[in-house]
């Protein structure tokens, strides 16, 4: 199973929450698939298969891979206490390159804070504080989003743009060489700062009918200096692609 384990999604996350949120107690499943490019040395792209799990209830929500309680919600806003499993990991032993299989582990983690979205005439904002709560990275990130959307019948396309800012640990424990990492493989030392990486993004939703949805959901994000530097990565950035079929009870 191998094959179906992703690698390297940190700038994927915050494309979870381009769901829009319904009113009326709803429940919708279906079937995605997530693919990323490794920004890594030696990674491989990866495609992640995620069960489409949504339901919209009045205090609570749950979105396939995030969950949360609201606060506030209205036509306008919401605001939201939020878990989040984040799928960004390193593994060497997946690694083709002899110095980079002898890094440290970096492992999937689980993280926690607030989103909120604000829709209006002028279009959407979007934004999410979360921070690591199982203490493998003692990161942070924030994502702020500007999206609008235009519906063509049965077709909307809601393109955006943003930007993802990381704080030092999560840097540095994603993209890092610590000293004895160093000194075991060779690869140069490197302890990043924190980093803002902007992005551009497209969301593609068909209304196939009532009940059935197709959905595309594609980003491109820009490394911010402190990860395209790090002697782990090789890129410049970072394509995702996110696309699923699902059906609303």
């Amino acid at each position: 199973m191998n094959q179906f384990k992703l690698k390297a999604l940190a700038l994927v996350v915050p494309c979870y929450f381009v769901a829009f949120a319904t009113h009326a107690e709803t429940l919708t499943l279906g079937a995605s698939v997530i693919y990323a490019q490794s920004p890594y040395k030696g990674g491989q792209d990866r495609y992640l298969p995620i069960p489409v799990i949504n339901y919209e209830g009045e205090n609570f929500w749950f979105h396939s891979l995030q969950g949360g309680y609201y606060l506030w919600k209205d036509p306008q806003n919401q605001l939201s206490l939020t878990v989040l499993g984040s799928p960004q990991e390193y593994d060497p032993k997946d690694n083709d390159l002899g110095d980079m299989k002898a890094l440290d582990k970096r492992r999937m983690t689980l993280m926690a804070g607030a989103t909120y979205r604000h829709v209006a005439d002028w279009g959407i904002v979007r934004t999410a504080l979360l921070g690591d709560v199982l203490n493998n990275s003692n990161g942070m990130l924030w994502d702020l989003t500007y999206l609008y959307r235009f519906d063509f019948g049965a077709l909307s396309l809601t393109p955006g743009i943003g930007a993802i800012w990381n704080s030092a640990n999560q840097n540095r424990y994603y993209y890092g060489v610590s000293s004895h990492e160093s000194t075991r493989t060779g690869i140069a030392e490197y302890h990043p700062d924190d980093s803002w990486s902007p992005y551009v993004e497209m969301n593609a939703s068909y209304q196939i009918t009532d009940s059935w949805n197709a959905s595309l959901s594609g980003r491109y994000t820009r490394f911010d200096s402190e990860i395209k530097d790090s002697p782990m990565v090789n890129k410049e950035g970072q394509f995702t692609l996110w696309t699923g079929i699902s059906y609303t009870f």
